[in-house]
């Protein structure tokens, strides 16, 4: 009997951040911002909610398989709010647990061996493992940097698709970049598309996490999108649910089908008791007197992001425009990756993750940091401390 591994896992990589977590082991005194999780409470709203369903009978079933109705009503009520698109709730909407296993599901349902996946470069390493995990190639696209910003590579996109591009998959603020698509972008994402007749798998899971009084532009709301765009979401990020594992995937009834199906046989449903939560937290900013605590989280992580740009004056950071990291260039400082991570943890006690699996060519050369974690108190420093770490 052969005991090696299967072919699918012969080109997957871990993240690197349990490694860089396990490094930064129990000391109070350093800087957690080597993975993407939150300080910041949920809405109050949905932990009430949530508590009180814990050990109901109606919250602790494995019915129905694609969600409650009324999550599914709550994700299509808002989905046709940012995009003007009437969104069924019964045929277009799955839930599932977390929006990567929607994005999983979603995947098995749209490519096959040997198709090819366009994702930028840096992307999120769980979108290009995915990716190959379903039988898939991520093919990267760079991002740039222009005015200390990040931009899409626009000529690299349209040679990026081929008639073997089943797929884009592409998120906004996108992890672990902050890009946020300009309309320029979207509409060059829509022409990639149609040259390729092929989905848009967008990851809308920090979409209300824009800084700088930027505005959020749905791709679905495009009419040459609104029939290719298969979004997926959840309460993770928007609204600092991490722990509910609730996400789901929503599109056109004639893929969906399949979708439905991948997830049944795969995590076959959500909590429903973090079901109902998360219902409460969608539905937080319609009911009066609830505050889902979007805006406030987002100024608040504006302020870290500000604090730590102004530190970091005169290093190669490139300024995000949303979600919840920034990188830095190790590869501009003369370092690898890994060794500025290295360095940051051992003379700056700052946890940072290399961005070696994170794409091709421009992930390798940076270094992520989360804002989104530690209070501005103990953010306040972090220029000396880096400064510390390059010495």
């Amino acid at each position: 009997m052969s005991r090696g591994r299967t072919a699918r896992f012969r080109n997957i990589q871990p993240f690197g951040i349990e490694k860089a977590a396990a490094a930064a082991g129990h000391d109070s005194g350093v800087l957690r911002m080597e993975n993407l999780d939150t300080d910041i409470a949920p809405p109050p709203s949905a932990v009430a909610v949530t508590r009180e369903a814990v050990g109901r009978r109606d919250a602790n079933s494995w019915l129905p398989f694609t969600g409650l109705g009324q999550l599914r009503d709550a994700v299509a009520d808002q989905l046709s709010t940012q995009t003007g698109r009437r969104y069924d709730p019964a045929t277009e909407v799955v839930i599932a647990g977390g929006a990567l296993a929607g994005l999983l599901s979603t995947l098995l349902a749209t490519v096959d061996h040997g198709d090819e996946v366009v994702v930028t470069d840096p992307t999120y390493a769980g979108f290009i493992n995915r990716i190959r995990l379903a039988g898939a190639t991520p093919v990267s696209v760079p991002l740039m940097v222009v005015d200390s910003h990040w931009r899409l590579d626009l000529d690299r996109l349209a040679s990026a698709v081929t008639k073997k591009t089943r797929a884009l998959l592409l998120m906004s603020p996108s992890m672990p970049s902050g890009h946020v698509f300009t309309d320029a972008e979207w509409n060059a994402v829509s022409e990639a598309c149609a040259a390729a007749d092929c989905w848009l798998l967008y990851d809308a899971a920090m979409d209300r996490i824009l800084f700088d009084g930027l505005q959020s532009r749905h791709p679905a709301s495009l009419e040459q999108l609104a029939e290719r765009t298969i979004t997926l979401g959840g309460v993770s990020k928007n609204y600092r649910m991490i722990g509910w594992r609730v996400g789901w995937a929503v599109g056109p009834a004639e893929v969906m089908r399949d979708v439905a199906l991948a997830a049944t046989y795969n995590t076959t449903v959500a909590s429903g008791f973090g079901q109902l939560g998360a219902a409460a937290a969608l539905s937080a900013s319609r009911d009066g007197g609830h505050d889902d605590g979007v805006a406030a989280a987002v100024a608040d992580w504006q302020a870290r992001r500000d604090l730590i740009l102004r530190e970091l004056e005169g290093l190669p950071v490139v300024k995000p425009d949303g979600g919840w990291s920034l990188l830095v260039n190790a590869g501009a400082l003369g370092l690898k990756a890994p060794e500025l991570a290295q360095r940051l943890l051992q003379h700056g006690r700052i946890a940072a993750t290399p961005m070696t699996e994170w794409g091709q060519q421009v992930a390798p050369e940076y270094v992520r940091l989360v804002f989104a974690t530690e209070p501005l108190e103990r953010l306040t420093g972090i220029g000396e401390r880096f400064r510390a770490a390059l010495r």
